[in-house]
């Protein structure tokens, strides 16, 4: 079992999210070698929690975090699927928006979660640059995760080293 379902905290302010059927739609879309689903849900605790151990408004981080991916791609081209990392945000903010109400802060996150990937989109707020740095490292921790034979990595240590980095942020 996956901590985040025993937070109970957690899953209150995440719950409107988790019932749209329209977001659940991310559960068919593989993502850093499992779904996007997964993929968000583990940026979104560990957004959650450091947010919280910070003081930020975790509350808000935990929504947007859940959202930075909402998007499926089923429609991709092959040129359109290499560029979704440039193109994504914007897609997924217009999905947010369309389906939940969103303060200021929860765009932000939404839409500067790839920097600096993409530059021109610096975050405006502490809590997004928070989930763009978990985001980074959990994205690292899947890829190594999926392809941790090909790497020739143990996986128990390149576990302990991400942690580490996301303690001290």
């Amino acid at each position: 079992m996956n901590h985040f379902q025993k937070d109970c905290e957690y899953n209150k302010i995440i719950n409107h999210v988790l019932t749209n059927e329209e977001f659940l739609k991310i559960n068919n879309c593989r993502h850093h070698g499992i779904t996007r689903l997964e993929h968000s849900l583990r940026v979104s605790y560990f957004s959650y929690k450091i947010s919280k151990k910070l003081k930020l408004n975790y509350k808000e981080t935990a929504v947007a975090s859940l959202l930075h991916d909402f998007f499926t791609d089923d429609q991709l081209t092959k040129k359109e699927h290499s560029l979704s990392a440039f193109t994504h945000p914007k897609k997924c903010l217009k999905n947010a928006n369309k389906y939940f109400v969103l303060s200021d802060m929860q765009k932000d996150i939404i839409y500067s979660h790839m920097f600096p990937l993409i530059p021109t989109r610096p975050p405006k707020y502490l809590e997004s640059w928070l989930v763009s740095m978990v985001d980074k490292v959990v994205a690292a921790y899947e890829f190594i995760l999926s392809y941790h034979k090909l790497c020739f990595l143990k996986l128990e240590n390149i576990a302990a080293v991400l942690m580490l980095v996301l303690v001290r942020f």
